[in-house]
């Protein structure tokens, strides 16, 4: 009998002993990988930020280094400096006017030379806001000594939170700086990450969709780029510039919120048009000339959208442009500017697996053979 268990006995030792090699070594990688992270994620952001620079400006710059007899250091190079002089020179304008804004408003509120126009009793009937509403209203108007004593604590708070979104967006600018500069050494070596970016597809779909979703995945990072971040970058700039043209009060402020409206697909016509208000508003600030002239500025701005998106968003990406829009929106609820980027393809590659297992039913090209057979 004992000699009957003993093949057994070794075999479950032999089984033993290979499952925990297994283990030891998957311990070991996944150590090995909880580690690496450790170090590289300090770093993480700014890389992914650069990837998506590079992968959004790369077909610019190939075409960029053909016309230069294909030196790709030089034509990434030349890229960057390019893209840092059309995007930072304006935002920094904005940014100062942005600064001048809080600065000029802080000063104002300390200085008790803030105008307060008279308080209208109809403000009051509005629910649940308006009486206190109109109550601090009439106590600033009646006596803003007073009035900023009060507020003073609020104020304060309110002062500290304004400079510091002012140095978020100056800290923000400097690490998308430094993106820039990543993403030009990855374009000047583009093909060679182009590679390895196919063999990781590759490995992990197989051979057969490894390549289409490389492709996918590309395209919808460019779309999400020019569709989305671009429109409303571009958009905000030109409202920006618009409202400085056009001396339109706190036009920094003014021009966050448009680029934020039009990320979260927001119209910024719901800021252009209380600025073309101010505007007619103004007794005697504008000629009616004058007050014309911007109204089109501002109404042509903050519409510039309308024309720009079914120019850019979805193009080149094999999926409808509603995923590409959904995945965005649903991304930068959920992770911020940068989860936009990772939820459009994740739901994008997401939709295309689905389609490809819905097109490969046997069922369906059963009864589609079928009824071309009766035909």
């Amino acid at each position: 009998m004992t000699r009957k268990y003993e093949p057994d006995e070794e075999l479950e030792r032999h089984i033993a002993s290979r499952l925990l090699d297994v283990l030891i070594r998957a311990g070991l990688v996944l150590a090995l990988v909880m580690l690496c992270y450790r170090v590289f994620s300090p770093f993480l952001t700014l890389m992914v930020w650069a990837v998506i620079l590079a992968v959004t400006l790369y077909p610019l710059q190939q075409k960029m280094a053909r016309k230069m007899g294909g030196k790709q250091g030089w034509a990434a190079t030349l890229l960057v400096l390019l893209s840092l002089l059309l995007l930072f020179g304006p935002t920094v304008l904005l940014l100062s006017s942005l600064g001048d804004s809080v600065q000029e408003t802080v000063t104002a509120v300390q200085t008790l030379s803030v105008k307060i126009p008279v308080p209208n009793p109809s403000i009051a009937a509005w629910p649940i806001i308006g009486k206190k509403i109109y109550a601090a209203w009439v106590l600033a108007y009646n006596d803003l000594p007073a009035f900023v004593k009060s507020m003073q604590p609020k104020v304060v708070d309110l002062t500290k939170v304004l400079l510091g979104v002012v140095a978020g967006i100056g800290g923000g600018l400097l690490q998308l700086l430094a993106s820039f500069i990543i993403a030009g050494i990855i374009m000047a070596f583009g093909q060679a990450g182009a590679k390895s970016s196919l063999a990781i597809f590759r490995r992990i779909v197989g051979a057969e969709r490894g390549d289409e979703f490389a492709k996918l995945s590309t395209s919808t990072i460019r779309a999400v780029a020019q569709g989305v971040i671009g429109i409303a970058f571009i958009q905000a700039i030109i409202v920006g510039l618009c409202l400085i043209i056009a001396s339109v009060p706190w036009p920094g402020v003014l021009t966050v919120i448009v680029l934020v409206l039009g990320i979260a697909q927001v119209p910024a016509l719901i800021v252009t048009l209380p600025a073309i208000i101010y505007i007619w508003s103004s007794h005697g600030d504008y000629s009616n000339v004058e007050a014309i002239g911007y109204t089109v500025l501002l109404l042509v701005a903050g519409m510039a959208d309308n024309v720009l998106k079914p120019l850019m968003l979805g193009r080149g990406v094999e999926a409808p442009m509603p995923v590409v829009l959904l995945g965005a929106l649903g991304g930068m609820a959920t992770a911020g500017i940068l989860g936009m980027f990772i939820g459009a393809v994740l739901l994008v590659l997401g939709y295309s697996i689905f389609m490809g297992w819905v097109a490969a039913n046997p069922h369906s090209e059963a009864a589609s053979a079928e009824d071309h057979a009766e035909t």
